[in-house]
């Protein structure tokens, strides 16, 4: 009697070993599952103002390499401004654009008007890439390109902080952030270059 009692109860602990190790490789497997789903965003869903007060949309750029950077007009790093002109003027008939944001988040190195913005953008660098309306790049009022920019759970590679102004966020084909390049890089840098040039 005490041998079936034993053998019962053998039973009834392995059937309750196979049933949680059965619900843990469910719970495992609908977890892979929901990862697997969880696609990251692109940039093509925004429309902004630009700096004459126009709507940007970001989808027409499907298909081009994008530059997005942050621009400032009383900054050390300011003359960037001629790279990002000559980087522009060289590939922009070749599928890639650059997009400035101009943003006073550091050191209030973009104090104006974004009529004074666009007045300063070409009368000293000639500039004729896309400029848009003046926001803010990190912090509670960031710009909600910004926070995908930023974000790897919305761009789906990493996450980053803007540390000063010009720093670059490369966008491939796709919309998708491909590469985040620092301020103090040169955006005609020989890794900028490559990358627009890479198929």
């Amino acid at each position: 009697m005490k041998k079936i009692a034993l053998l019962i109860f053998a039973v009834i602990v392995c059937s309750c070993k196979e049933k949680k190790e059965t619900t843990n490789e469910v719970a495992s497997t609908s977890l892979e599952t929901s990862e697997t789903k969880m696609e990251k965003e692109n940039i093509y869903q925004f429309t902004v103002k630009d700096l004459y007060g126009d709507d940007f949309d970001f989808s027409t750029l499907k298909g081009k390499k994008v530059m997005v950077v942050n621009t400032a007009s009383e900054c050390g790093l300011t003359p960037q401004y001629e790279q990002l002109q000559e980087l522009y003027e060289t590939f922009k008939d070749k599928n890639f654009t650059i997009v400035g944001f101009p943003a006073n988040n550091f050191g209030g190195q973009e104090p104006g008007t974004n009529t004074e913005i666009a007045s300063f953008c070409k009368q000293n660098y000639g500039v004729t890439f896309p400029m848009m309306g003046k926001i803010s790049v990190k912090g509670d009022d960031m710009h909600e390109v910004y926070t995908f920019l930023t974000e790897k759970s919305k761009n789906g590679l990493e996450d980053s902080e803007v540390a000063w102004n010009f720093q670059k966020y490369l966008i491939d084909e796709n919309g998708h952030l491909a590469k985040v390049i620092s301020p103090r890089t040169l955006p005609t840098d020989e890794s900028v270059i490559s990358w627009i040039e890479s198929k």
